[in-house]
C-alpha cells in the first residue's frame, strides 16, 4: 500500500516539474561557476611596440592578402533590393566638438602613474635630427647634385621609415592660405634657393614670389594656356579635359593656373635637394608628388589622364625603343593629348632635327596623330581604339602588349616596351563632360573585382550619398569651413565618394585619393570621375615631402592593415605628412581605437573620440586629432 502511494507521488505532474526545475537550477549554478572561473583569469598589459626592432637585413612587409573571389557589399532595402535611399544619422554630441578638442590638450596627453606602472604607458616619440627636416623615406636623400641617371632617383623600397618625429625647419610658419598661396609662400617653409637661381621665383623679404614660370612656360602660364586652347579648341579645359599630368613640373605654375579653369593637374618631379620642385608645389597648395620616369610603371592606372604635359622636361622619350613614351601612352586616356615643349620642336640645328625625326617616327608607330605644331609646342592625340594598331604591318615595332597584361596594375611593375591595348568596349574613353562625370557611374566600374555585377551602380551611388551625409555632418559639427583646408588625403579612398562630397559641399581643396594594394583596385573609377589618386602600400612610406597635407582621412584603414603593418609606423608616417595645425579624422573599429589613441598621445597630438551617427553602441568610432605647432 505504501509502495503504491510512493509510486503515485513520483509519477504526479507536480513532482516531475519540481524535479526538472531542481536539475535546471543545479545546472545553471554549475555553468555560472565555470564561466566566472574562466573569465577571471588575470591578464597582463604589455607595452605597445613603437617601431620594429633593429634588423640586420632589410625589412620586407608581408605581401597584400589575396583578394577574395566574392565580396558581397551594398545597401539593401526592406525588399532585399539594392538601394541608395538610407540615412547615415546625426552626430549626438554632449558638448561643442570644436571647444572640446581645444580643451583636451594637457589633460588628454598625460597618463596617470598607475597606467605607467601597469606597463601600458608608451612614452613619447623623440624628435628626429635636424638634417631630416625634409626627409622622404625610400628615396636617395643624400644626393646633393642633379643626376642624369634617373634610376638613382627612383623610389627604392622597402624602407621601414623613421621611428621619430620629423622636425619643422627653423622659422616655420602656418602656410599662406589658398588662393594667395598660388603666388607667394613663406621662405622659411621651403628653405632652398634652386628655383630662385632658375628664375622661377624671386625672394622678397620673407616670402617667395612666383613669376608665372615664364622661364618654362614661355610668356607665362595664362598666356601659355590660352595658346594651347587656340591651337586645339577641342581640348576644352574644364569640360572635356579635366585631369592632367605635368612631368618635371618646375614649381607647378602650369597646374596652379589650370585650377582656375576647373582642371586638376598632378605635378610630378624627381627628388632633388637643389630644387625641391614638389615641395614648392605642395606649399603653394597644388597637387603634386615625388615621382620619376625610369624602370618601373608610374603608380597610376591605365587611361588615367586626359592630357600629359612635358615642357622642357629632362626626359629622352625615344630611348630604349621608346619605353618611356609607351608608359605615357599607357596612362593617357583614349583620345587624350600629349603636349611637348622642347628644343627639337622649334630648333633647326642638326642634332635637334635628328631628335625631332626620331620623335615623329616613334609617335607614328604608336598611332599618335600630330594635331598641331606651332612655335615651341607640339601636340599629339592618342588613338580612340585599337584599329590603327591592328592594321600596322606585323613587323612594325613596338608590338602590342599581351592581351592578358593588366594595364591597371602599377605597384612594383617593370616598364614594358609594348603598346597598351585599349578596351574593345571603349571603357575609359567614352566619358561625360565635367562636372557630370562626378556622379555618373563610369563604365570601368564593371571591371572592379567584386561580387555585385547587377548592383554596382547602386553601390557607387550609395557610397557617394553616404560620404555626402557624413561630410555635411562634419562641416556643421566640427566647423570644417573654418579649417581652410587645401591639401587633403583620403588614405583608403574606395570609389572616391569622400572627394566627391568635398567638391559638392564646396570645400575649396584637392584630394589625393589613395587606393591601398591590400584591397580592390578602384583607382580607374576615381580617375574616370575626374579626381586624382595613387595606388600605395601603407606598410611603406608615401612619396611626398614632410608637412604636405592639411587633413588626413582614414576610414577602415587600420583594422585592415594591422595584420600586415605595425600601426605605429603608419601613424608616424601620417605625422610626417601632416602640416602643423593639421587635422586627422579616423573612422574605424573600436578594437583599434585604444591603440591609436596611445600612439596619438605619444606623438603629441591633441585627440578625442566621438560616436558615429549610429550611436554609442556602434562597432565603429571616430578619432579626431590635431597636430599643433
Amino acid at each position: 500500500m505504501r509502495t503504491t502511494a510512493t509510486t503515485d507521488i513520483l509519477t504526479t505532474p507536480n513532482f516531475i516539474k519540481f524535479t526538472a526545475l531542481a536539475l535546471f537550477s543545479i545546472s545553471l549554478l554549475f555553468l555560472t561557476h565555470h564561466l566566472y572561473s574562466s573569465t577571471s583569469t588575470v591578464t597582463l598589459s604589455l607595452p605597445l611596440q613603437l617601431s620594429p626592432p633593429p634588423r640586420t637585413q632589410p625589412y620586407y612587409p608581408p605581401p597584400p592578402p589575396p583578394l577574395p573571389n566574392f565580396v558581397k557589399t551594398g545597401i539593401i532595402d526592406e525588399t532585399g533590393a539594392m538601394s541608395c535611399d538610407f540615412e547615415v544619422g546625426e552626430f549626438h554630441l554632449q558638448t561643442d566638438s570644436v571647444e572640446e578638442l581645444q580643451n583636451v590638450n594637457e589633460e588628454n596627453d598625460q597618463l596617470s602613474e598607475n597606467e605607467k606602472k601597469s606597463g601600458s604607458f608608451i612614452g613619447k616619440y623623440r624628435v628626429c635630427e635636424e638634417r631630416l627636416t625634409n626627409y622622404i623615406p625610400c628615396f636617395n636623400n643624400e644626393e646633393e647634385t642633379l643626376t642624369r641617371n634617373l634610376s638613382s632617383s627612383e623610389r627604392h623600397c622597402p624602407d621601414k621609415g623613421l621611428d621619430c618625429l620629423v622636425p619643422n625647419p627653423k622659422g616655420y610658419k602656418i602656410p599662406v592660405l589658398w588662393p594667395n598661396s598660388r603666388d607667394q609662400v613663406w621662405s622659411s617653409n621651403v628653405p632652398h634657393t634652386g628655383p630662385v637661381q632658375q628664375n622661377w621665383v624671386k625672394l622678397k623679404d620673407d616670402k617667395y614670389i612666383f613669376l608665372g614660370d615664364k622661364e618654362r612656360l614661355l610668356k607665362g602660364a595664362d598666356n601659355y594656356l590660352n595658346q594651347i586652347s587656340q591651337m586645339v579648341p577641342e581640348i576644352a579645359f574644364g569640360h572635356r579635359t579635366r585631369v592632367g599630368l605635368d612631368i618635371d613640373c618646375g614649381v607647378a605654375s602650369f597646374g596652379a593656373y589650370l585650377m582656375q579653369r576647373n582642371v586638376t593637374t598632378l605635378s610630378i618631379a624627381q627628388k632633388n635637394v637643389n630644387e625641391n620642385q614638389i615641395q614648392f608645389a605642395l606649399e603653394r597648395g597644388v597637387p603634386a608628388m615625388v615621382a620619376v620616369f625610369s624602370a618601373h610603371r608610374m603608380l597610376y592606372p591605365s587611361q588615367a589622364f586626359d592630357f600629359i604635359h612635358c615642357s622642357r622636361c629632362r626626359i629622352n622619350w625615344t630611348r630604349d625603343d621608346g619605353i618611356l613614351l609607351l608608359e605615357a601612352n599607357r596612362m593617357l586616356r583614349a583620345g587624350g593629348y600629349f603636349l611637348w615643349v622642347a628644343e627639337p620642336v622649334y630648333k633647326n640645328e642638326e642634332i635637334q632635327l635628328k631628335q625631332w625625326k626620331e620623335m615623329e617616327d616613334l609617335t607614328n608607330r604608336i598611332c599618335w596623330e600630330l594635331v598641331k605644331k606651332e612655335g615651341y609646342i607640339a601636340i599629339w592625340r592618342k588613338a580612340l581604339n585599337n584599329s590603327c594598331y591592328l592594321n600596322r604591318d606585323a613587323r612594325v615595332q613596338p608590338p602590342l602588349c599581351d592581351s592578358v597584361d593588366n594595364s591597371d596594375n602599377a605597384w612594383n611593375v617593370d616598364l614594358r616596351a609594348c603598346i597598351t591595348r585599349l578596351p574593345e568596349n571603349g571603357y575609359g574613353g567614352n566619358l561625360t563632360a565635367w562636372p557630370a562625370r562626378i556622379h555618373n557611374p563610369p563604365d570601368r566600374l564593371r571591371i572592379i573585382k567584386m561580387d555585385a555585377d547587377i548592383s554596382r551602380n547602386e553601390i557607387f551611388r550609395a557610397e557617394s550619398k553616404y560620404w555626402n551625409d557624413i561630410i555635411d555632418s562634419y562641416i556643421r559639427a566640427f566647423r570644417w569651413k573654418g579649417f581652410n583646408l587645401r591639401n587633403v588625403m583620403d588614405m583608403r579612398a574606395g570609389f572616391g565618394g569622400f572627394a566627391a562630397a568635398l567638391h559638392d559641399l564646396e570645400i575649396d581643396c584637392w584630394v589625393m585619393n589613395v587606393v591601398p594594394v591590400s584591397g580592390f583596385n578602384t583607382l580607374p573609377v576615381i580617375y574616370d570621375r575626374g579626381f586624382i589618386g595613387v595606388t600605395h602600400d601603407w606598410c611603406e612610406p608615401f612619396d611626398t615631402y614632410p608637412r604636405t597635407y592639411d587633413l588626413l582621412h582614414a576610414a577602415g584603414l587600420f583594422s585592415v592593415e594591422q595584420k600586415r603593418c605595425n600601426i605605429s609606423s603608419i601613424m608616424l608616417e601620417m605625422d610626417r605628412m601632416l602640416r602643423p595645425d593639421g587635422h586627422v579624422y579616423i573612422r574605424d573599429s573600436v578594437s583599434v581605437m585604444s591603440e591609436l589613441q596611445e600612439i596619438a598621445s605619444a606623438m603629441g597630438w591633441v585627440h578625442a573620440i566621438h560616436d558615429t551617427g549610429e550611436g554609442p553602441q556602434a562597432s565603429w568610432k571616430i578619432l579626431i586629432c590635431e597636430k599643433r605647432m
